[in-house]
Parts: structure tokens; sequence; C-alpha cells
């Protein structure tokens, strides 16, 4: 049996996905992750958020358990604009799913009571909803379910908690 190196089935894995339309982005940490958020709700939504704006969506975002986030992004949120003026702000299309913008990254770093680094992130619209764990070929896959694991307990809640959204958690040794 011949040996992968996880960065090779990451690239490997990232490519099959550009060529499924993936747009890769290169998201370092939290911060990049919220701004890379803001950026696709933007340009989603067709608008422009003010820092005042984008932090009452973070708030609105930010309430509930897993299964309450993943409900509240089938609704539409109501946002008080600047200049008072209602705007209902969307956070997938639902009827026609080729509108929402797919991206992934890899390598996210984000700080919780450890510091984790997340192989690959699927995300619609900037939200990460796919987190997919890698490990080289011969390593027990039981290893990376543990990480996930863990990330669960020590990151998913990190100050803005945009990892709380994911739905869908993939384990792979590039064979299983």
């Amino acid at each position: 049996m011949t040996t992968q190196s996880e960065a090779i089935l990451e690239n490997e894995l990232i490519q099959q996905l550009n060529g499924l339309g993936y747009e890769r982005v290169t998201i370092q940490d939290e911060a990049s992750l919220v701004a890379n958020l803001k950026k696709q709700l933007e340009r989603f939504n067709e608008t422009t958020f003010s820092d005042k704006e984008f932090t009452a969506i973070l708030n609105h975002l930010g309430k509930g358990n897993v299964f309450e986030r993943a409900k509240l992004l089938r609704d539409r949120y109501e946002l008080v604009r600047d200049n008072e003026d209602l705007m209902y702000v969307q956070f997938f299309h639902k009827s026609d799913a080729t509108k929402n913008c797919y991206q992934v990254t890899n390598q996210i770093t984000i700080e919780g009571r450890h510091q984790n680094r997340y192989d690959v992130t699927l995300l619609v619209n900037g939200l990460p909803l796919v987190q997919i764990e890698l490990k080289r070929r011969g390593i027990e896959l039981k290893e990376a379910f543990n990480q996930i694991d863990r990330y669960k307990q020590t990151s998913f809640w990190a100050s803005n908690g945009l990892f709380q959204f994911v739905q869908l958690f993939v384990i792979s040794n590039g064979v299983n």
C-alpha cells in the first residue's frame, strides 16, 4: 500500500471540488472567515452592509444551538438598516441552489480553548456547512472522528462560533 500525505490528499480533493464549481478561497483564521462571510452575504443579497448592520446579522446568527441555527439559515432576517429602511437578508437560495456561492478552503486555524486547524471546509454563501477531516492512508479513521469531536469541544464555540453551522462532517483517508 502506498502512503499519501494529508497535504496531497487535501490538494487533490480541492482540485476535484474546483472542477465541480467550488471557488477556492484562502481563509486563515476566524477573522478572515467572518470577513469572507460579510463579503459573500453582500454579494448574495446584492448590497453592502455597514459594520453596525453586519454586527446585527452576526448577533442574529449567533442565537441558539446547532439545530436552531440551521433553521435560522432557511429564513430571512429582517434587518433595520442604518437609514431606518427594512431589508430582508437571505442566507440561501432554497429553490435554486445554483444561485448560491460555493467555496472551499483548507487549514483554517481557530482559537478556542486550544488552537485547532481544520483540514477542508466547504462554505455556502460564506457559511461553513461541511467539515472534512482527512487522514493519510494507513491511519485509523477513528483518529479523525476523535479529532472532530475534540474540535467540537474546544473551538466550535469560539468567539463568533461560525463553525456551529457545520451540518455535515466527512472523514476520509483517500480510500474509505
